[in-house]
């Protein structure tokens, strides 16, 4: 029923008409959207992800998500790097809370970015903004973008790319929905594991 539902609202033919119209802006805007969405979250990064592979092709598509993304992500940490040397950023930053999930980030480094970054469901915006603020150094920052980013951009590539046979085969959809949940379930853990470290770590403190 839903899938009927979607069909007679998005037909293959308007959905193709749409990946025309947004390959003509040609690969900047493809690489501006993901971009922006490092300033604004809310902006629906996996939308534009299916988007650009749909209409420059897997390798193509994924190649402009991820260097937009990582752009994004790179720039406001930079950012933020450098807001952090302003007297009332200084002032966020000895808070309490604020000082202790800053020094979490820098003992820890690499590996909570990276698997924070890995899956299209955690707070990545928060993460570059808060590793901005902190010591971290810029290449651990920029390997953990670049490695976690290939990785989560990839899969939704992967499983976005072909909008016809999603559309046209249920158990195709049927799968790549169930990916999709395990991608936000999994993600939704990291977080909580996250979130636990932390608040044990203020416990401790």
């Amino acid at each position: 029923m839903i899938l009927e539902t979607l069909q007679d609202i998005f037909t293959l033919e308007q959905l193709m008409e749409v990946f025309e119209t947004y390959r003509s802006f040609g690969p900047f805007f493809a690489i501006l959207l993901p971009l922006l969405e490092a300033f604004l979250p809310f902006l629906p990064l996996v939308v534009f992800i299916v988007a650009n592979v749909n209409s420059f092709g897997l390798w193509m598509g994924f190649l402009l998500s991820w260097i937009g993304a990582c752009s994004g992500a790179i720039i406001v940490f930079i950012i933020m790097r450098k807001l952090g040397k302003w007297k009332w950023i200084q002032r966020i930053k000895e808070k309490k809370g604020m000082r202790r999930l800053l020094t979490w980030i820098e003992r820890r480094g690499f590996s909570p970015l990276f698997l924070i970054l890995c899956f299209p469901f955690t707070p990545s915006a928060a993460i570059n903004v808060v590793a901005g603020l902190s010591r971290i150094s810029y290449w651990q920052f920029i390997l953990a973008v670049l490695a976690g980013k290939l990785v989560m951009i990839f899969m939704v590539s992967f499983i976005g790319q072909d909008l016809r046979a999603l559309i046209t085969q249920p158990t195709r959809a049927a799968i790549a929905g169930v990916v999709i949940f395990l991608l936000w379930l999994v993600g939704k853990q990291v977080e909580k594991r996250l979130n636990t470290t932390m608040t044990t770590r203020k416990r401790g403190s």
